[in-house]
């Protein structure tokens, strides 16, 4: 039997827009596309003939290339350049021998590697930005639509306070705003050329090296840095990590939803739709699978990232297998990212709100989730730890007996003597307690703005 490379699962963890943009042909085209634009900013310095680079250029299309080739003879001399530039200088061998002489001149194989990582990356940071918007747009919406539901806050699982859906949101929102920040910040620091000849210091160019790295930047639309990178490598653990901190995010979202979509929570549920979440064997079951798959991503990021920071102490001025061990790493990452976003973004579009449920929980505990506000209210008479003692000692009685908070509180002589019933009426009101809510959600949703 024949093994066939379908990618069976890539619509469960990744995008097929991403997926191009790493896929082989275009690994080998932006690979193609660096060596194109050498020959043609050494046209321009007058390095080689505006004739030769026009002819190297035109071979410089991947549909042109062997790649069951290039694979075997990587697997033999350590990368793909060598023989993709040997490749290259065969086709020209056809029809321009004298233009064959003049490929990959004065580069090395790190050169078209890196390059061309950075032409990947490039195109896959713009379709994580737009990804990243369109989540926010969904976020926003939520936003505004719950900023007054009420429900439980929690911490360490329990019930804590009363907040809003609308907060919680703009939690999640918030930090995909920064997520977005980040990824503009990176730009300038990664979207650079790598371009440096055998040791890092373009000899073979002579007095031509700096204008040719000029031309070559201009003609890639990459910045041109200092010196050549060959063997520091924070550019690419940079955008790993960045990628990272964005799977992080979505994951925390995946977190909270799936959280609220437990039965005896179930304040939250993912997107229905024939056959979504189903089980194999029980029909009442719905699973937040979109979740799943976003945390799924959530736990293998991280280890990938490590492997770039591990790659990052490398061996004088070319890395020896640290560099290697960033070619499958990055675009799995990226990939992981484009398909946690997509999941997200599709679980905030169509996310069902149960206010109802919400208010029901808000309720299950017969007010015991209003005992801050009471205790804040009375430690202003009484001070606050006095307060705390004599609040925490009606919340345990009414545990106990099965009461409801405001029933206890209103048997409690000092509770009587400072509140009427009317004001304690509004000191268990959990809309009465959310203090700087709506301010905070304000200032989010402004910052959100494109």
């Amino acid at each position: 039997m024949t093994a066939v490379n379908l990618h069976l699962l890539d619509p469960l963890f990744t995008t097929s827009a991403m997926r191009d943009v790493f896929c082989d042909q275009a690994r080998i085209q932006r690979m193609l596309d660096f060596e194109a634009a050498l020959a043609r900013a050494q046209a321009q310095v007058g390095v080689i003939p505006e004739g030769i680079a026009q002819a190297i250029a035109k071979k410089c299309d991947a549909a042109q290339f062997d790649f069951a080739a290039l694979a075997r003879d990587a697997a033999l001399v350590g990368n793909l350049a060598i023989p993709l530039v040997k490749q290259l200088t065969e086709l020209l061998n056809k029809d321009n021998d004298e233009a064959a002489k003049f490929v990959h001149w004065g580069a090395t194989s790190q050169d078209a590697i890196d390059t061309g990582l950075v032409l990947q990356l490039r195109d896959a940071l713009r379709l994580t930005e737009q990804q990243l918007l369109e989540l926010s747009s969904a976020l926003v919406i939520q936003v505004n639509q719950h900023h007054n539901t009420l429900m439980v806050g929690r911490t360490w699982l329990r019930h804590a306070l009363p907040i809003t859906f609308g907060l919680k949101a703009a939690g999640w929102l918030d930090a995909i705003t920064r997520q977005r920040l980040r990824l503009e910040q990176i730009k300038e620091r990664i979207f650079v050329l790598q371009f440096g000849g055998a040791s890092g210091t373009l000899a073979s160019l002579g007095a031509d090296g700096v204008a040719v790295a000029t031309a070559l930047a201009r003609e890639l639309e990459l910045t041109l840095p200092a010196l050549p990178w060959h063997s520091h490598r924070d550019r690419v653990a940079e955008v790993g990590a960045t990628l990272a901190l964005l799977v992080g995010t979505v994951g925390k979202i995946a977190r909270d939803v799936s959280l609220c979509m437990q039965t005896d929570i179930a304040e939250l549920a993912e997107p229905s739709a024939s056959g979504r979440g189903g089980s194999s064997t029980m029909p009442h079951k719905r699973n937040p699978v979109d979740c799943a798959v976003v945390l799924s991503a959530a736990v293998r990021v991280p280890g990938l990232v490590s492997t770039l920071l591990a790659a990052m102490p490398q061996e004088h001025e070319r890395g020896l297998g640290g560099w290697h061990a960033e070619w499958d790493t990055m675009p799995e990452i990226a990939m992981l990212a484009a398909g946690a976003l997509k999941r997200m973004t599709e679980v905030i579009v169509g996310l069902e709100v149960d206010a109802r449920r919400m208010l029901a929980n808000l309720d299950s505990t017969n007010g015991l989730i209003m005992a801050e506000a009471v205790a804040m209210s009375l430690g202003a008479h009484i001070g606050r730890l006095k307060a705390y003692e004599v609040i925490e000692q009606a919340c345990q009685r009414a545990i106990t007996q099965s009461r409801p908070l405001r029933d206890v509180l209103a048997e409690v002589p000092l509770i009587q003597t400072r509140f009427s019933a009317s004001e304690l009426d509004k000191l268990m009101d959990p809309v009465n307690y959310l203090g700087s809510t709506q301010q905070f959600i304000d200032r989010v949703l402004t910052a959100a703005r494109p």
